[in-house]
C-alpha cells in the first residue's frame, strides 16, 4: 500500500475540502480516466483495492496510472479512551480529493473495456466518480469556452444598454 517514506509533520489537522480541484483535473498520461465528482478522502487501502479490481478486469492488459498519492495522516484514538491526553496515533494514510480531480488513467485498451474497469474501480471508492476520455474532455472544454463566450457577449450587451439608457437620461435633463 502507498504511504510516504518520511514526512515533515507526523500528524495533520483535519482541514477543509472546499471548492473544485485546482490541479490534476485533465488527462495527462492515458486515453481514459476516472474523475471525481464530489469531495472526500481516499485511503491507501481503497486505492490499492481499486487498482487490483482494474488490473484483474483488463487481465494485465493496457497501462494504468494512479494520479493521487495518500500523503495525509489519519489518526485514531484507541477504543474506550477518555477525552484529552493528546491526539491519537497515525492509523492510515489518505489522499484528499476535490471535485474534478482525475484519480486513475488508462490506455492501451478499448473504451468499452476501460469504462467497465473504471466502473469496477469506482465501486471500491467512497465517493462518486465518472469515467472520462480524451474525446469527452475535448467536448467539455469546447462547451465551457462556448458558455464563456455567451456570458461575455451577454455582459457586453448589458453594458451597452446601460450606457444608452444613461445617455438618454442625461439628454432629457434641462
Amino acid at each position: 500500500m502507498l504511504s510516504p517514506k518520511r514526512v515533515k509533520w507526523r500528524k495533520h489537522q483535519k482541514g477543509k475540502m472546499r471548492g473544485r480541484a485546482d490541479r490534476g483535473g485533465s488527462l495527462f498520461f492515458g486515453e481514459f480516466g476516472l474523475q471525481a465528482t464530489e469531495c472526500g478522502r481516499i485511503t491507501s487501502k481503497q486505492i490499492e483495492a481499486s487498482r487490483v479490481a482494474m488490473t484483474r478486469y483488463v487481465k494485465r492488459g493496457g497501462k494504468i496510472w494512479i494520479r493521487i498519492f495518500p500523503d495525509k495522516a489519519i489518526t485514531k484514538k484507541a477504543a474506550e479512551t477518555r477525552m484529552g491526553s493528546g491526539k491519537g496515533n497515525v492509523e492510515e494514510w489518505a489522499a484528499v480529493i476535490k471535485p474534478g480531480r482525475v484519480i486513475f488513467e488508462m490506455s492501451g485498451i478499448s473504451q468499452k473495456e476501460a469504462f467497465e474497469a473504471l466502473r469496477l474501480a469506482n465501486n471500491k471508492l467512497p465517493l462518486h466518480c465518472k469515467p472520462i476520455s480524451k474525446e469527452t474532455e475535448i467536448a467539455a472544454k469546447a462547451r465551457s469556452e462556448l458558455l464563456k463566450a455567451q456570458k461575455r457577449q451577454k455582459s457586453e450587451t448589458r453594458v451597452a444598454a446601460n450606457l444608452a439608457a444613461q445617455a438618454k437620461h442625461e439628454g432629457a435633463r434641462p
